[in-house]
């Protein structure tokens, strides 16, 4: 055991850790010439046409040094804002980080936000400054933003390029030398932390855990503390790149389990993991519940798919612990789920891996955040989606959530990212200047205003300088109104909004205006309003489509043609009585792209 061990790697998006992964499992020939490729841990198609990492990988490397070997745990980590969750996991395994920075860019807000994870957690903190082969790196200046952020020695700082292989045998020795081995009694009770699991169609599902005391064999009866469920343990190994088998996992190691586990619901991301016979007394302390930030319905586009949309969605949510969902119906869409994600960009991907990994089709209503709805009784009431709000005389007033946001920037930049914050009803609460041209801004936004856009308008008007980190700091009172779609007199509740009085007029008109555009045309005209409450606030009308009725009648007599008129308006306001109106799925996503 005190050859092993634990790390991951932490960093703010693009500075370079999945190539710096890469290179670590060259060094220790973990992986033969002929199968390496670029970020190798990536293994979704996903993640690599956008140059992400979405989930956390764990593999074992063998390392050899002054004559004795090292088994070396990498557990690699995303480093968009979305996927911090699955940062707090890989921290939670590990005794010891690398802290990548990227030497032309200097310390950015993912950087702090995912160091203060890790100190949280006592992690051995190991400061690297990668891509100093750059030819705009600033060492010196990096190096001294390094030693204000951790206060270490600057001697202590590797200088490292992952992509041309310097430095990293230093990286390496570093480990070895600077991370604590795992501490643990293998003769305990057996005390194993779950946290990750995956789906396979043939084995069921595979679990992978850190093993803090005790030791598991094969063939043991293991117990999930906390779904009180008991399974044997078929096979169990250590993850190298293909799964190796193992007679037994001791403490301080990870590996994963396999028990043909079936439905998805009994696996626990945090759980703790024991033997049935001697268990143990002590629970591992998991992460923290999820926080969703943002609430979208998603419906299959036929609902007879709805069954099988569950059972993709229990498939996904194994993988991505993060996400969560419920049943709901809608008046419009039939049945579906209404879903918590982390943020935009996780909305996103959930919906392209659910249409490329299951081949579902799926519409995402308008994103939403989670009001709290104060009654006249002061009864709080959960509002995550617009339907759900009670009428205006039922409720004294609304409150939204606020968060804390963080914005690092040039200095140039600082006038439009002010006017951007303010536009969204944010208010300045500190300023920090970093380095001279390096600023740390501070506000207090709405959540509701940032969930749109706000992080594509950030990046347009800093050219990618900008970075954003936000936490939540709490619900505050706020005059927000329900925000109608009506056609043709009927609500549309999947396209309803809660939206702030202030703005609802200025969302009602560009929105009905849109709608006017991707509506289709038919016999009838179709009114398209947005009310609040009784009150029309925008009204936009969708021109019919009319035959010539007159085409017949070349002269002849003006009456003769009224009547043919009069007929057809009559037929006109039968169909438009008993007509439906078909609503595009254009139309669902033209809210989002209102600007």
């Amino acid at each position: 055991m005190k050859n092993t061990r634990n790390f991951c790697i932490i960093a703010h998006i693009d500075h370079g850790k999945s190539t710096l992964a890469d290179r670590l499992l060259e060094f220790t020939h973990t992986v033969s010439d002929r199968d390496m490729q670029a970020q190798l841990l990536d293994n979704m198609d996903l993640e690599r046409e956008r140059g992400i990492t979405i989930k956390s990988h764990a593999i074992q490397m063998d390392y050899e040094l002054n004559g004795e070997k090292y088994t070396l745990n990498l557990i690699d980590t995303p480093g968009h804002v979305d996927f911090s969750y699955e940062v707090s996991r890989s921290i939670a395994a590990c005794e010891g980080a690398l802290l990548v920075v990227d030497a032309a860019q200097g310390i950015e807000a993912q950087t702090i936000s995912n160091l203060y994870l890790a100190l949280e957690h006592d992690l051995e903190i190991i400061p690297v400054l990668n891509k100093i082969d750059l030819p705009g790196a600033m060492p010196d200046e990096v190096s001294d933003q390094i030693i204000d952020l951790i206060g270490c020695e600057k001697e202590s700082i590797i200088h490292a390029s992952a992509k041309e292989g310097i430095g990293v045998t230093d990286i390496l020795e570093a480990i070895v030398s600077r991370v604590p081995s795992p501490e643990g009694d293998p003769d305990e009770p057996l005390q194993a932390m779950i946290f990750d699991s995956v789906f396979n169609p043939y084995r069921g599902i595979e679990v992978f855990f850190r093993v803090f005391n005790g030791s598991l064999n094969k063939g043991d009866k293991v117990k999930f503390v906390n779904t009180g469920k008991t399974y044997e343990a078929d096979e169990i190994g250590v993850l190298r790149l293909e799964h190796e088998p193992k007679k037994s996992i001791s403490a301080g190691n990870v590996g994963y389990l396999i028990s043909g586990i079936k439905v998805a619901k009994e696996v626990k991301v945090g759980d703790t993991i024991t033997h049935v016979d001697r268990p143990t007394q002590r629970q591992v302390k998991g992460f923290e519940d999820v926080k969703p930030m943002v609430f979208a319905g998603i419906y299959p586009v036929e609902t007879s798919e709805f069954e099988e949309l569950r059972a993709s969605m229990e498939k996904l949510q194994l993988n991505d612990a993060s996400l969560i969902w419920e049943p709901e119906t809608s008046a419009a869409l039939g049945f579906g789920f209404r879903c918590g994600f982390l943020g935009m960009l996780h909305m996103e991907i959930v919906q392209e891996r659910l249409e490329r990994e299951f081949d579902m089709t799926v519409i995402t209503t308008v994103p939403s955040v989670r009001f709290h709805a104060i009654e006249n009784d002061g009864n709080i009431l959960k509002v995550s989606a617009p339907s759900e709000l009670p009428e205006s005389n039922l409720i004294s007033h609304i409150e939204e959530p606020f968060i804390r946001a963080q914005i690092i920037s040039k200095a140039e930049f600082i006038g439009p990212i002010i006017a951007l914050c303010m536009d969204k009803r944010g208010e300045i609460k500190n300023q920090v200047y970093l380095t001279s041209n390096r600023v740390e801004l501070t506000f207090e936004i709405p959540l509701a205003e940032i969930v749109f856009d706000f992080f594509d308008k950030l990046k347009t008007i800093s050219r990618g300088y900008a970075s954003l980190d936000y936490e939540l700091i709490g619900y505050r009172r706020s005059d927000m109104v329900k925000l109608d779609i009506m056609l043709n007199g009927d609500k549309v509740d999947a396209l309803s909004a809660i939206v702030h009085r202030d703005k609802a007029y200025e969302w009602g008109k560009r929105l009905c205006e849109k709608l006017k555009e991707l509506i289709p045309r038919q016999m009838f005209e179709i009114a398209v309003q947005a009310a609040i409450g009784t009150k029309i606030i925008a009204r936009e009308s969708v021109k019919a489509m009319r035959k010539n009725v007159l085409a017949k009648c070349y002269g002849g007599d003006i009456s003769r043609k009224r009547k043919l008129l009069e007929k057809q308006k009559k037929g006109k306001k039968r169909m438009r009585q008993v007509g439906n109106v078909e609503i595009p799925q254009e139309a669902f996503m033209a809210v989002l792209k209102l600007d």
